[in-house]
């Protein structure tokens, strides 16, 4: 049976069917959803293009430093073995043999092509039911204004599907290049040049120098994950399940301000809050890790980190309705926007994806039909 009409034969149905509505939601009407609760004095810090880093030469890990780093490199195997009253594999374990192979592209025209896919990869409904927590290196190109347009045509359970099974890579994909950087910082000297570099981007320091000891336990507390629950919770309620036009327009799931004049101007920007913008992305991916970034190191956020540092320092488990408490000040809403993050979690049962890992398969990049 054709769940869509097939004159949307549908350039854009990636990105169409990625916003997905927990009770019926109508798409959103140009800036009304940004008003309510992407501009609502969020602190975010500007975005500016990350440089490109410069080549240095690095030593070899050694099998000392997996003993002595609290990230370990362990093997796909161990990923699943979660303990009750435990911090998850996931935030503790990095993939040994992770791929290195480009993108494999994939062209999508259709639900059917995306369903197959998922089937292709066991990444199912049923799979997930019986406790496999493995989730494809799954990247997509970009929403479209055709899913402003359709959304309403799809099915609210298909629709949800969809939406889960191509954020959550995003999510996994961002947090392992952060506890990429948190195990080097581990286990490298405090005069090491790229742990420099990571004491600058999480605005620990801001001329490059060795740092001190003290510095680098700052720097540990910033450089960690962000529960996956709590991610794809916080994607939906800031984005109006993506039927936002800074989505469509900039890949902005987390309505993130940007000061530097290069961002999309809400059409009711409050004058007395400066020039701001919110802040564009290439991809959705990237809009992932700029949200990660942001709460990693915005001053507003300290609250979190400190919990999040606390749990995993009693190796208790790092969850998103625990660590949603502390965003009172990620919306004038306060305690009715923390209640409204932890009611996406528990209705959708998110709580489940902060056990799942990244398969060792190869990457694959979604891209619409041409």
């Amino acid at each position: 049976m054709q769940l869509i009409n097939s004159k949307y034969s549908i350039k854009g149905v990636i990105s169409a069917l990625l916003t997905l509505c927990l009770t019926s939601c109508s798409p959103a009407e140009d800036d009304k959803h940004a008003t309510a609760t992407s501009l609502n004095n969020k602190p975010v810090d500007t975005i500016e293009p990350t440089p490109p880093e410069k080549k240095t030469t690095q030593r070899q890990e050694t099998a000392e430093d997996n003993d002595k780093a609290d990230i370990k490199i362990a093997p796909l195997s161990e990923f699943a073995n979660n303990e009750p009253n435990e911090i998850q594999k996931s935030f503790s374990l990095i993939l040994d043999d992770r791929p290195t192979k480009k993108p494999k592209l994939v062209h999508v025209d259709s639900l059917e092509t995306i369903k197959a896919l998922f089937d292709s990869l066991d990444y199912t409904t049923e799979s997930w039911q019986q406790g496999n927590r493995e989730v494809p290196r799954l990247t997509f190109e970009t929403v479209t204004e055709e899913w402003q347009q359709h959304s309403n045509e799809i099915p609210v359970d298909e629709k949800k599907m969809i939406f889960f099974r191509l954020m959550a890579p995003l999510v996994l994909l961002s947090n392992e290049k952060v506890l990429l950087e948190r195990r080097y910082i581990e286990v490298h000297d405090n005069d090491d040049d790229k742990v420099i570099k990571l004491a600058q981007k999480y605005k620990i320091i801001d001329e490059p120098a060795p740092i001190t000891d003290e510095q680098k336990a700052a720097l540990l507390a910033r450089v960690d994950i962000i529960p996956p629950s709590l991610v794809l919770a916080q994607a939906a309620e800031e984005s109006g399940w993506a039927t936002s036009r800074f989505t469509v327009e900039g890949n902005a799931f987390f309505g993130q301000w940007d000061f530097s004049g290069n961002g999309m101007v809400p059409k009711q920007q409050r004058t007395e809050l400066g020039n701001y913008g919110i802040a564009r992305f290439d991809s959705p991916l990237a809009s992932v890790i700029g949200y990660l970034t942001n709460i990693n190191t915005h001053n507003a956020y300290q609250k979190l980190r400190d919990l999040r540092a606390q749990l995993r320092h009693n190796n208790a488990p790092i969850t998103g309705l625990e660590l949603a408490g502390t965003l009172d000040k990620y919306s004038e809403r306060g305690q009715e926007y923390i209640d409204g993050i932890r009611s996406l979690i528990n209705y959708n049962k998110l709580n489940d994806v902060d056990e799942a890992y990244l398969s060792d398969k190869d990457p694959i990049h979604l891209m619409t039909a041409p």
